[in-house]
């Protein structure tokens, strides 16, 4: 039997697409696809790092080399789901990404692993943002939050899901595949999003633009670089002076990017980004809110997992398991909170109340080790990790749906493109410059304890930083509406 594809619901509130939550579910694995391979590496990299007889470098850009080429790439991507259709460029960068899976299961050194995890996250940058532009064309207003709503439990879960799996495939060391196997598992999963994407979600028309930007394209890919590369390579090569002139470049560099896109948008032209989202509250807010949470929870997530196995001794399983009671914490938070109804009701003060519930569990975990000590067990463990993840539901659960609250259709692909951008670099900031502090304290001679101890202060002072941003946003989704119409 086969399905014939249809579009999207039109804007006077017609007969929405039929197959809408069969299309949430291909975007949503597409989704944890992305975000499981950001953190996946997170408890295989000691043993990838032995295999491939690789540096402490190697670690972090196992990571940091997939986040900034997401990072990097997201914009266009969201762009390029304008220019040629959203469904066109689903299907390619599921096809990429799961080629790419495939070259870093086969690589055979270091330098090969990370030129694949780039590679890997750039074909993650032409997919995923198709993701937030698909759900708003399928989804009548009326149902639009509760689809928004399933991306807060799939990314937070995913992110603690990640390290799980990634250590049940290591210590499994199924058909001998030992570590590859993190990598190779995404063939069936992306299989899944290629056809799925192929059948299921709607053909968008393409927008009015006709070319991309190309000159904004290489000012934004210059300054995720200018200001990453040095936070991950610096350490090693203890911070020559070139290292800080090239974050200190970035700064301009982003500034000429914005300049540009401004004067593009002036004269008539496409920009990468429409400079007009940076007038709705949400938006702006939501991307200062979102770049803070995700550097301190993704940085948090990385140390802790290394901690684990390089200072407790856990094997990779038991180091993945520790962080259960985290994903237990945030799937009940996300059930809790949809059958309340809280996100629509409490709205921005939702976002409040996890960031304080989150940095009460994190300073619960920074108490556990200071009590513990390197005795420290996964049971002990367990309580504090508990009320982190609680507390990240509670913060997820509203973010989406106020962020994107006032974005109009024309602004779709650039506004996911972005906010996503901002996501990932959140996340490339986060392993980059706490890694780096993590192993520089270390190279110091902190012991594992007081550089782990420091490292989670930093989180909660993250959290903090959250806090007072989320006051950028509206109260409510439902006030950017408004202002927006």
């Amino acid at each position: 039997m086969t399905h014939t594809v249809e579009t999207g619901p039109s804007p006077t509130g017609a007969e929405p697409y039929r197959w809408r939550w069969v299309a949430l579910c291909v975007v949503l694995t597409a989704e944890v696809m992305d975000l499981m391979d950001a953190m996946i590496t997170t408890i295989a990299a000691p043993s990838i790092q032995k295999d491939l007889d690789g540096s402490s470098s190697m670690i972090q850009w196992l990571s940091a080399g997939y986040t900034m080429a997401m990072a990097v790439g997201l914009i266009t991507g969201g762009r390029l789901g304008d220019l040629y259709g959203r469904r066109r460029m689903f299907t390619i960068g599921a096809l990429g990404f799961t080629l790419c899976s495939l070259l870093c299961g086969l690589a055979v050194s270091p330098e090969m692993l990370i030129v694949a995890r780039v590679l890997q996250g750039l074909s993650g940058a032409v997919m995923v943002p198709q993701g937030l532009g698909v759900i708003r064309e399928v989804f009548p207003p009326r149902e639009l939050a509760a689809a928004f709503g399933a991306f807060g439990p799939v990314i937070a879960l995913s992110t603690v899901a990640g390290p799980i799996l990634s250590g049940w495939l290591v210590d499994g060391d199924f058909f001998g595949t030992g570590w590859r196997m993190i990598f190779l598992i995404n063939l069936p999963v992306g299989l899944f999003a290629l056809l799925g994407g192929l059948r299921y979600l709607p053909a968008s028309q393409p927008s009015g633009a006709s070319r991309l930007d190309l000159t904004g394209m290489g000012l934004v890919s210059a300054a995720s670089f200018l200001l990453v590369f040095p936070l991950v390579q610096g350490r090693d090569l203890d911070w020559p002076g070139w290292t800080f002139v090239m974050m200190a470049v970035s700064i301009p560099v982003f500034a000429l990017f914005c300049l540009h896109q401004s004067r593009k948008e002036r004269a008539g032209g496409a920009p990468l980004v429409v400079m007009s989202l940076f007038r709705k509250r949400a938006f702006a807010g939501g991307l200062v809110t979102g770049l803070v949470f995700f550097t301190g929870m993704v940085g948090f997530s990385l140390v802790f997992g290394l901690y684990t196995q390089i200072a407790l001794g856990y094997d990779p399983l038991k180091a993945g398991l520790a962080g259960l009671p985290n994903a237990i914490g945030t799937l009940v938070g996300f059930i809790l909170v949809n059958a309340s109804g809280l996100a629509r009701k409490v709205g921005r003060r939702l976002i409040h109340i996890g960031t304080v519930v989150m940095a009460g569990g994190v300073t619960g975990v920074a108490l556990t080790l200071n009590v513990a000590g390197m005795g420290v067990t996964p049971w002990q463990l367990a309580p504090a990790l508990l009320v982190t993840g609680i507390g990240m539901s509670l913060i997820m659960a509203p973010f989406f749906d106020i962020v994107l609250a006032g974005v109009e259709p024309h602004e779709t692909g650039s506004a996911s493109g972005t906010l996503t951008a901002v996501q990932q670099l959140g996340g490339t900031l986060g392993a980059a410059a706490i890694g780096t502090l993590f192993f520089g304290l270390l190279k110091r001679d902190w012991s594992f304890e007081d550089s782990m101890l420091l490292t989670i202060w930093i989180a909660v002072g993250l959290l903090v930083a959250t806090f007072v941003a989320a006051f950028l946003l509206p109260l409510r989704a439902r006030d950017e509406q408004d202002t927006a119409h």
